[in-house]
This record gives C-alpha cells, structure tokens and sequence, in this order.
C-alpha cells in the first residue's frame, strides 16, 4: 500500500519559495524532430551542428567512458591549458563551465543582485532575462533597430550607477546580426570602466564579416571586457555542454567562485580537447555550413522575403502575428523550427534536405 505524504501544515500551504520566480519564464528549448509515417524529419529549431562527432573525437570519448566512476578533474586544467596555448592568454583568465549559459550565470552571479541591474537588447539570447531575475537583479531591455541589429547607442544611454553587468550578443540570437568594430569600438569608450561587458560569441566560428571584430581582442585591450565561447556549436558537443569565458584574473577568478565543483564532466573535458586538436577538419565543416547559409539567404531574397544578413549558422524571418502559422507548416513538412511568439522565427542551417524542405514551405508561405 503506497503511503501518501503527510502534510505537516494543517492549512495546506506549499512550500515557501523566493519571490523571484514569480511569474519567471522557463527557458524554451528547440522542439525536437516530429517524425510520422516515415516521413524524413528535421530539428531545426536549436543551433545545433548537423555534424556527428569526427571519430578522433568520439574515440576519446569511447577511451574515457572507462573512467566515468571517477570525478572529472575539478579545476579542468588540460582544457584550460589548451585553450590558453590556442588563444594566446594566460591560464588563469580562463573558466569553464557546462555551456557558455551557465559561465553566463556566473558572470551574473558575480556581479549583479538585489537592486543592479543587466543591460542587453531585446530580442536576444532568451536566457538572459531568465539569469538576471534568478540573481535577483533586475533586466534592462533594449530594443532591437529596425535592421534587427543592437542599438547600441541606447544601450549606452541605459548605463546607471546601477548597472553592474552588460551582454552584446555578437553574432545576436536570434537574429544573426552582427556588430562591427567601429561601432563597438564607441560603445565600449563610454562604458564605465568597473562595469563588466561580456562579448557573448558562441557563434564566432560562422564569421564572414571581416568588419567584425574578434572579442579577444578587445578583451586584450579593455580590463572590462570578458569574452564567451561554446564547444556546442561550430565544434558540435553541444550534448556535452562545455563553453567557457576569457576575462582578466579578477573577473575568472569570480567565475571560478562561482562555479560548481565538477560541473565540466569527463567526456566533455576530453571532446573538447580533442576537438581542439582537430580544429582543421572541424572548420572544413563549419565552411559547408557557411556555403548552406549563404544559399538560403539568396533563396530567400529571391522570393521576395525582407531578410537581414546573416553570421550564425541560423536564419531570422521576422512575422510578427504569423510566427505560429509558419512554424506549424514547416513542422507538418518535416522540419521543426524555433518561433518566438508573435516576434517570428529562427531556422538553423541544418542538412541539405532539411534546409530545403525549409525553403520550400518559405516560398509557399510567401504565396499565400
């Protein structure tokens, strides 16, 4: 007989819990593929690389399940050590954590709570509002400019004594639009100098844009500065979850208070140091993306969409109240893409199949 639980409150009340989460979104991951009769099915919806593991990779993986009844080296030094001889910083301005979000809820954690405040632009990174709440600081949301890029002037105009934290998202989810360096170049000059502004980059790898600047250097430059990056995109683990952040000492050695103890785990620690190693053929990779992006951007210019470049590995199509209709064509094609409501939708670059089933519900949605 199953024993209910007994409440120890006779009026029946929950828990207490913060106040925080009081009306605070949950974070809205991709919808997966939808497969039915057989038909071919595509995500689309989350960013991911269509890529499977090179066999380097997966091998070491393979190696190191052997070892998983022990705990993954804490301070994640062969993966640190690597990436500092890779970009050419210090190790010990280096912190990883599982997935550039969490490194990101440890940028806020160290730097913002009750009565500071995060500035970033709207629409971006859906996990940035969700972060700030949760440190109990609150959200300053900047709009979007009508090209879908960062306003960063007004970004700039919302510095208070306040403000504690600042996310430029370059290249910007969802959108895919970047900032060049001229531009970023004037923003960073009129940020106060004790407030932190994290380059959020876990797109980097798709650049093409040689007016954008690389966040390390800037970082180089600028005390204030960190810089995010991610394993789960161009290098394809984003199963594994591990990015990491590049910032001077005092800023990673916050990160390293803030982290949790073990959260990097063994295989992750050696995928992404194998993927390091591996960058040549990795890259080969991210290329075919880059020529896939670029066939769907001419796609759909020529069917008459109003699309603003692009230097991720997704697509934005702005739709505003026609967001839900679209996504639930694609997704009764084969492809599920990520709508966000009432704004519009993001697609990844994914299979060559999957992008083009994608674009054809593109033109007949255009035709309607």
């Amino acid at each position: 007989m199953t024993q209910q639980p007994r409440n120890t409150d006779e009026t029946g009340a929950a828990p207490k819990l913060r106040a925080a989460l009081a009306g605070l979104p949950a974070y809205k991951a991709g919808r997966p593929a939808a497969v039915s009769d057989g038909t071919p099915a595509f995500k689309l919806s989350s960013n991911e690389n269509p890529y499977p593991p090179l066999p380097s990779v997966h091998k070491v993986v393979a190696d190191a399940v052997g070892e998983m009844n022990r705990y993954p080296d804490p301070a994640n030094t062969e993966l640190v050590d690597t990436l500092a001889e890779r970009f050419g910083v210090p190790a010990s301005h280096i912190a990883a954590g599982t997935g550039s979000v969490t490194v990101a809820q440890q940028l806020v954690n160290a730097t913002a709570g009750e009565g500071d405040e995060v500035i970033f632009a709207w629409r971006s990174f859906e996990a940035y509002p969700i972060l700030v709440r949760l440190a109990g600081a609150t959200p300053v949301q900047v709009p979007l400019l009508a090209d879908e890029s960062h306003d960063l002037d007004a970004m700039a105009d919302a510095v208070t004594e306040r403000t504690r934290l600042i996310f430029v998202c370059n290249p910007n989810n969802p959108t895919g639009t970047v900032i060049h360096r001229a531009e970023l170049e004037r923003f960073l000059d009129r940020v106060p100098n004790d407030v932190l502004v994290v380059l959020d980059e876990a797109y980097r790898e798709f650049i093409r844009d040689e007016r954008v600047p690389d966040g390390l250097d800037l970082y180089r430059e600028r005390p204030n500065v960190a810089v995010l990056r991610t394993f789960s995109k161009a290098y394809g683990l984003a199963g594994l979850r591990v990015g990491f952040a590049i910032a001077h000492e005092p800023v990673a050695e916050a990160l390293r208070k803030t982290g949790l103890p073990f959260a990097v785990n063994r295989l992750a620690q050696v995928a992404a140091v194998a993927s390091l190693g591996a960058e040549a053929e990795l890259l080969e990779r991210v290329e075919a993306l880059v020529a896939e992006r670029t066939r769907v951007l001419e796609t759909l210019v020529g069917q008459g969409w109003t699309v603003f470049d692009s230097q991720a590995n997704f697509v934005w199509l702005r739709l505003g109240e026609r967001t839900a209709e679209f996504a639930a064509m694609c997704e009764a094609a084969g492809v599920t893409v990520r709508p966000f409501d009432g704004e519009g939708c993001r697609i990844t670059i994914g299979e060559t199949e999957a992008n083009t089933i994608f674009l054809a519900q593109a033109e007949r949605f255009m035709d309607r």
